[in-house]
């Protein structure tokens, strides 16, 4: 069975209509970013972050999977997916995707500010005084500016091992993410579907298609299963 690796950005969800930051000059939902997804900003005014991710969880609950998500997990009838994603919601595994790698975390879960290995699924609001096992505040578990990203080598094993490489709906200008197609093998199929696709050079044997994920990815997913796709 062969191997498909897909890395998804912020424009698959924006469909659903999740906002993302990069769409306002570095304001995320009216915030400005290094308020709300720094250490810093996190240090400065806990409160802040919390209320500001309680609100983009409760938006969550609010949402669902769109055309681009559901043909993805189509794929899986004939190949061997994995999901590689920026994004911090669950909309792939809503839609039924088996396994995924959020690279930049999970809106759903939070970890212990003290003892990061202690992270629990949490899909209400936190707040403060809301302690990990071994007493201390938990805080979203996001992977903020500035701090390492804790999966990116087990996404770049999963892309060595690609036989097809998507990009779907980011702009490869976010590293370390935007560097996975590179570890690609040079023989692999890559598609990048993006309404504004980036210029990728030194990149073999890639597919552009200017289109929206609701658009493209359906599109890519039946020549894939051979025009065998119903949404």
């Amino acid at each position: 069975m062969k191997k498909v690796v897909v890395l998804t950005g912020a424009g698959i969800s924006a469909e659903s209509g999740i906002k993302t930051f990069r769409d306002a000059d570095g304001l995320w939902e009216g915030h400005d970013v290094m308020q709300v997804a720094t250490p810093e900003g996190w240090a400065q005014n806990p409160e802040l972050v919390l209320e500001f991710y309680n609100q983009r969880r409760r938006q969550l609950h609010e949402v669902q999977p769109n055309e681009g998500h559901k043909a993805l997990v189509h794929l899986e009838e004939k190949y061997d997916v994995t999901i590689v994603t920026q994004n911090v919601d669950n909309l792939h595994e809503k839609a039924g995707s088996s396994r995924v790698i959020h690279l930049h975390g999970e809106l759903l879960k939070v970890r212990s500010t003290r003892h990061p290995e202690l992270v629990y699924d949490w899909p209400g609001d936190l707040r403060s005084g809301d302690l990990c096992e071994k007493g201390h505040q938990l805080r979203p578990h996001i992977v903020w500016f500035g701090e390492m990203v804790p999966m990116m080598d087990v996404a770049m094993e999963e892309a060595r091992k690609a036989d097809i490489f998507m990009v779907i709906g980011t702009s490869l200008l976010v590293y370390p993410a935007a560097g996975l197609i590179h570890y690609a093998p040079s023989h692999s199929r890559k598609y990048l579907i993006d309404p504004k696709p980036s210029d990728v050079s030194g990149v073999s044997d890639l597919v552009t298609l200017a289109k929206t994920a609701t658009e493209g990815v359906p599109h890519v997913v039946r020549e894939l299963l051979g025009n065998q796709l119903s949404l």
